[in-house]
């Protein structure tokens, strides 16, 4: 065969039928690629469209938008969520400790969103009630975690109005700073009493239910601050190191109980606590300067990930810590 005369195609003739073929292929590939886009084009103008707002997504779906009032400080960006339906959390019973503000709130408002029944606990009775009353099948129990015979019957309490415990979250805790130097033993005792102990008599309480069930899955809640070695809050970030030795003991216990257990790790997450209490122009520069990602991380971004762990897409995920710090450690 000649290249001259269309090469392998066998003659010049051969050759001229061939390249007649390949102008069709191309304009026939052509028209389904742009018949593609077309149809993309068609369908994000009747979708609803993904913005950014403050560095993030934002959905604007009504189904899934939150009020603009909900944290009206300036310095934390309005973030609604994603917008995923996880369709095995629907029905599913849901126990949330420190469910009444921040990170906790945006755990339980998640959760309802997907169409699970949920019970929280927490100290502040006003704004716990308000969240519970804003949701259907959400309920409130005012209780001090801290009181482990409280706690135990509250949680007892919420199993009953939500059909029992298919998921616990171990949120509740307390950042108070301290110096070393003026940690005195009932401080102590006191600061591990909200950051650790209720996230085992949590776990203890739910379990004879989430066996009798057939299985379960527990997130607890740590913190990136013992991980970037943070300073001020040594008996809290010490619990919070805690939290990953809990979690593989747990799920090495209950493992054979079709119980899953894992741990969401924030990092500075931007709730009107945090925001009010600790952030100021050097804290904004050290997140600016450690975090990869630009923006601020939120309550919906934990959420996020916790429904991801309780929902049967981690059906095989157990004893691992998840990390959400946009990339600060």
């Amino acid at each position: 065969a000649s290249r001259g005369g269309g090469g392998l195609w066998g003659g010049k003739a051969a050759g001229e039928g061939g390249r007649r073929a390949v102008r069709v292929r191309r304009a026939t590939a052509s028209m389904i690629v742009g018949g593609a886009l077309a149809l993309y084009a068609a369908r994000r103008s009747t979708s609803p469209r993904i913005g950014k707002a403050s560095g993030y997504h934002a959905r604007t779906d009504p189904r899934t938008a939150r009020s603009p009032n909900a944290m009206p400080h300036p310095a934390i960006p309005a973030v609604d969520f994603a917008g995923v339906v996880f369709h095995s959390l629907r029905g599913q019973g849901v126990l949330v400790t420190g469910g009444a503000s921040g990170i906790g709130a945006d755990i339980v408002r998640g959760f309802a969103a997907q169409g699970c029944r949920v019970g929280f606990v927490d100290r502040d009775a006003v704004a716990g009630q308000a969240l519970a009353d804003a949701h259907e099948q959400v309920f409130f129990a005012a209780c001090d975690v801290t009181d482990v015979a409280a706690l135990r019957q509250a949680i007892t309490t919420l199993a009953g109005q939500i059909g029992g415990v298919d998921v616990l979250v171990n949120n509740v805790a307390n950042d108070d700073r301290h110096a070393i130097e003026d940690v005195t033993p009932a401080y102590f005792d006191q600061r591990v009493a909200i950051n650790f102990r209720p996230h085992f008599f949590a776990a203890q309480a739910v379990l004879p239910g989430m066996r009798a069930r057939g299985g379960g899955a527990i997130v607890n809640l740590g913190s990136v601050s013992w991980k970037i070695k943070g300073t001020g809050y040594a008996v809290y970030a010490s619990c919070k190191s805690a939290m990953l030795g809990f979690t593989r003991v747990l799920a090495g216990e209950l493992g054979r109980d079709n119980i899953r257990v894992n741990c969401v790790v924030p990092g500075w997450v931007m709730t009107e606590r945090q925001v009010n209490l600790w952030l100021d122009e050097q804290g904004e520069r050290e997140l600016e300067r450690n975090q990869c990602l630009g923006g601020r991380l939120v309550g919906t971004d934990i959420a996020h990930m916790v429904m991801f762990l309780a929902a049967d897409t981690a059906r095989m995920i157990t004893a691992q810590e998840f990390v959400v710090d946009a990339g600060w450690s």
